[in-house]
Order: structure tokens, then C-alpha cells, then sequence
């Protein structure tokens, strides 16, 4: 993993000046309508349905897009960056991939025979129509604001987000679908059979996981420059490639039958399925994480001011597990306003630390807004966002959370293992 590339701000009068822009623009609109006509049509029918389909999975995405944008918490993403890659997923990728996987499938048919399409079908057009749309969404914002795509950790983020809008509106279709394959008229049983299958369950290692790989390899594509550029196109061929696979793996007929019913069948066979690609993305997370908080944090190192930041900060920010640490000693020290302000610390000194990357002479303002943000912790009387003493009631909180997702999940097996 290389070092971050200086990231730069993403100015309007910028991106409207690329062509890029207009093309994207105008693909979101045809996009957009072609969505709304397949809403119009399903709200018609089942109205009912298609407004709990639509709920459920709106709420679905919620925390994926919270824990997406704080997954590169030194150096965010700009929001409207986030957006575009969501709906580039839901509106165009989602758009082209309907008919086009579609067609392939009719095209293996014909050349293979009706048994190989109905068999392998959706586990070889689907991934091939759908990964090369969803990773095209991460090349347009490559294109329209290449500043903002400075690590490979910034390509998992756009990928992710683009396979997230992706996700979310092809499952309210086969929501939708579920309900008129069952022929009982606009009942809601088939949309809560499906969130739990495709959302609750698929959720966290399908489309999310399957962009976050193949935005791995734009991203490694752009910011090595040093790199000879047949190497960084194979290495981006390789995480599109990888993409592809896992998800030929999540669609293929391997293990319909084998393994029995019931939840504990159910479960092996996601766990088989999903469970090498998302180990691979988050060792892929975890080294770009890693490169690009060592580069940062170097930034704020060579101030050598302690009002800015103190030694033990450093070795805090960053770490994600370390910086929820430090807002949870704060919690335990000053309340719910001494984790707020830690927060507000540690953003602040994150931003400092981009603007440390871009102009060797740090922004007065950047400065000026840390050390606001410390003067405030300090009135709290926790002058320092560092770590505490391990708390037996975050111990206490984590065996109880854990507890709870599993009698979650077992409960939603249950329900599907005798559906």
C-alpha cells in the first residue's frame, strides 16, 4: 500500500467544468426514470407491498451508510461524492444490469442449453452485467473528481457505497417480485421473507462487500503512480476479477440441496458462501486503513505541539478501536457531553491532518478550530482524548450486544429454516 495522494476539495464550479460530469449527470436522469417507471408500476399493484419493501430497506441502508462514511474517518469522503455513488448504484447500475443479465442469461441458453441457464443462470450473467456497472460508477467519480480519490481505502468506500444503493433497490424488486410469484395479492409475508434473506442476513457480505473489492482495485489503480501501468491495471482486473468470483460464488446453485433444511443449514451454507470474500476486504480495509493513518497522523507528529495534539492522541487517532476507547474514557469521566467533545476533537484534528497533506503551512483556521474544541474538553476536566483503563461496564455491554445478535439471528433462521 502506497502513501495517500494529497486530497483536494471538491468545488461545483470544478466538476460541472468536466465533461464526465454531464455524461454521469445524464445517465442518473435516464437512470432515475427508468427506476421511477418500475416504482409506478409496482405501486399500482401492490401498493402495500412496495411501500413496506421500500421502508425496510431504506431503514436497512441506514447503518451501512453511517458505518461507510466513518470507515475512513481521517480523511472522509465529501458527502455529495457519497451520494453520487449511491445512486450510481441505485439508479444506473441497477438500471443496466436488469435487462442486460437478462439477455446473457437468454445468450447462455441458446448456447449452452435451457438446464445450464436455469442452473447457472444467475450465478454467471448476473455478476458478469452487474460488477462491471457497479465498478463503472467508481471510474466516473475517478473521473469527475480524481483529487478525491487519494487511497485505496477511498476506492473500498465509493465501491461499497455504490453496491449498498445497488443492493437496496434490487432487493425492493425481488421483494416486490416475491409477492407476485406467490399470486396471494398485495400481502406483506413475501417482503419480510425477503428482507430477512437478502437484507438481514445477505446484507453484509452480497453487493456492499462485492463493490467494496472491485472500488479496492480502482483505488489501487489511481494512487500508485510509481507502479508501471500494466501492474496497476492487473491489479485492478484481479479485485474486479475477485468481485466477480465471490459473487458467482453467492449466486451459484452449489449447496441448494446439500446441506438440509433448517437454520443451522441455512446458516453454514451463508457462512461458506460469504464468508472468504469479507475476510479478504477487511484485510484489504485493515492495510489501507492502516497505511493512510500512518500518514496522517505523521502530519500531525511533525508539529510537535501538544495543544494541537499530545503524544497519546497520537497514538489514538489512529485507530478506530482506539478512538472509541477514548470516547468511552471520556463517557466514564465527563458524560455524554465529554464524548461529544472527544469527538469533536479528534474530527478536528483529522481535518487538520488533510490540510497538513495539502500545504506544509497549515491553515490558521484548522488550528485555531483544534484548539477551540481542546479549551472545551478541558472545562469538562478531561483535557486529553486518550485511552482508559479497560471498563468492565463496556465488557458487560459487549457480551450483552453480542448475545442479542445472536438470538437475533437465530430467531430470523428459525423463521426462515421452517418457512
Amino acid at each position: 500500500m502506497s502513501d495517500p495522494v494529497r486530497p483536494g476539495a471538491v468545488r461545483a464550479a470544478t466538476l460541472t467544468r468536466q465533461p464526465a460530469f454531464w455524461v454521469v449527470a445524464a445517465l442518473l436522469a435516464a437512470g432515475a426514470v427508468r427506476i421511477a417507471q418500475i416504482t409506478g408500476r409496482f405501486l399500482g399493484v401492490y401498493p402495500l407491498a412496495t411501500v413496506t419493501a421500500m421502508l425496510l430497506f431504506a431503514l436497512l441502508a441506514v447503518p451501512f451508510w453511517l458505518f461507510l462514511s466513518e470507515l475512513d474517518f481521517l480523511e472522509r469522503e465529501p458527502a455529495s461524492l457519497r451520494i453520487l455513488a449511491f445512486a450510481w448504484g441505485g439508479l444506473v447500475a441497477t438500471s443496466v444490469s436488469i435487462p442486460g443479465s437478462n439477455s446473457l442469461e437468454n445468450l447462455i441458453a441458446k448456447l449452452g442449453s435451457p438446464n445450464l441457464a436455469a442452473d447457472w443462470g444467475a450465478a454467471l450473467a448476473g455478476p458478469t452485467v452487474e460488477e462491471i456497472a457497479k465498478t463503472l460508477g467508481v471510474v466516473a467519480i475517478v473521473l469527475i473528481a480524481r483529487p478525491q480519490v487519494n487511497s485505496v481505502l477511498d476506492g473500498v468506500v465509493y465501491g461499497a457505497l455504490v453496491g449498498l444503493g445497488f443492493q437496496i433497490v434490487e432487493d425492493v424488486v425481488f421483494a416486490v417480485g416475491a409477492v407476485a410469484q406467490a399470486g396471494q395479492g398485495d400481502q406483506i409475508q413475501p417482503v419480510i421473507t425477503t428482507f430477512l434473506v437478502r437484507g438481514f442476513l445477505a446484507g453484509v457480505w452480497s453487493h456492499t462487500l462485492f463493490g467494496a473489492l472491485a472500488g479496492a482495485g480502482i483505488g489501487y489503480l489511481v494512487v500508485n503512480p510509481d507502479r508501471t501501468r500494466a501492474h496497476r491495471l492487473a491489479m485492478a482486473g484481479l479485485a474486479l476479477f475477485g468481485a466477480w468470483a465471490s459473487h458467482v460464488l453467492w449466486n451459484s446453485p452449489l449447496f441448494r440441496e446439500g446441506l438440509g433444511d433448517g437454520a443451522v443449514a441455512l446458516l453454514a451454507v451463508l457462512v461458506f458462501k460469504g464468508l472468504p470474500p469479507l475476510l479478504l476486504i477487511l484485510y484489504l480495509v485493515r492495510r489501507a486503513h492502516d497505511s493512510e493513518a500512518a500518514y496522517y497522523v505523521a502530519k500531525l507528529a511533525d508539529l510537535r505541539d501538544p495543544v494541537l495534539i499530545t503524544d497519546g492522541e497520537l497514538r489514538v487517532l489512529g485507530s478506530g478501536t482506539r478512538r472509541a476507547a477514548a470516547r468511552r474514557h471520556a463517557a466514564a469521566r465527563a458524560g455524554r457531553r465529554g464524548r461529544a467533545a472527544v469527538r469533536r476533537l479528534q474530527r478536528a484534528q483529522a481535518r487538520l491532518a488533510v490540510e497538513l497533506s495539502r500545504d506544509a503551512d497549515p491553515d490558521l483556521r484548522h488550528s485555531a478550530e483544534v484548539q477551540r474544541q481542546r479549551t472545551a474538553l478541558t472545562e469538562l476536566g478531561h483535557p486529553e482524548a486518550v485511552e482508559g483503563d479497560p471498563s468492565w461496564r463496556h465488557t458487560v455491554s459487549t457480551v450483552g450486544t453480542t448475545v442479542v445478535a445472536v438470538a437475533v439471528l437465530w430467531a430470523a433462521l428459525s423463521f426462515l429454516g421452517n418457512g
